[in-house]
């Protein structure tokens, strides 16, 4: 019992320390030698618990993806109105993505390796995203007349695209645009307001 608790001890503190190393330096900066300093132990030990680089990135990452998609589809799901949706959705990815700005980059590796194996073994049944309550009710809002006839689809496709474009194309964006970590991140920020009002502005009658 005692080895088991000092196991899981060292596997959280090499686990804290590989997600910080990451979020500095990035998957191709990140060396293994970092995160084993930064955790406090030798590199062997970080071997003997991970194997390499790639399975300490998959294992941080595919937890803040099981953890995050619950809370898109609370939205999805909830009977909050079409617009409140829309708002708390952008919301809550910018705040993922600021926390986890490589969560991005891993699920679309993942899902372009093995989409099939990323639905089913990564996400299940119970954290795959399920929009259809969300378009649905688009439709409901279409058929009521508060909004324009629009494809609840590429609406859907729209707001995704708009929310997460910026931190996938982050390298490019802040190096053209001679922007500063603090000022991509205040621009993120920004675009909590920014993206629900061109929506809003492109649908409302």
């Amino acid at each position: 019992m005692v080895k088991n608790k000092k196991n899981k001890g060292a596997e959280e503190r090499i686990l804290a320390a590989a997600r910080k190393v990451f979020i500095t330096k990035g998957m191709a900066g990140a060396r293994m030698q970092d995160i084993a300093d930064e955790a406090g132990i030798n590199k062997a030990l970080l071997h003997y618990y991970f194997g390499d680089k790639d399975k300490l990135f998959e294992t941080i990452f595919l937890g803040e993806a099981q953890k995050f998609f619950p809370k898109i589809n609370a939205i999805f799901q909830s009977d909050e109105p079409l617009f409140e949706k829309i708002e708390k959705f952008v919301s809550e990815y910018i705040d993922e993505m600021q926390e986890n700005p490589y969560l991005p980059w891993f699920v679309i590796n993942e899902v372009n390796r093995d989409p099939d194996r990323f639905l089913q073994n990564v996400l299940g049944s119970d954290n795959r995203p399920k929009p259809a309550k969300f378009l649905e009710q688009i439709e409901k809002e279409i058929k009521k007349g508060t909004i324009k006839r629009i494809s609840p689809l590429h609406l859907l496709m729209n707001l995704l695209s708009m929310t997460i474009f910026p931190f996938v194309a982050k390298p490019m964006i802040t190096r053209n645009l001679r922007l500063t970590e603090v000022q991509f991140s205040q621009a993120m920020e920004q675009r909590k307001k920014e993206i629900p009002k061109f929506i809003f502005e492109a649908i409302k009658k």
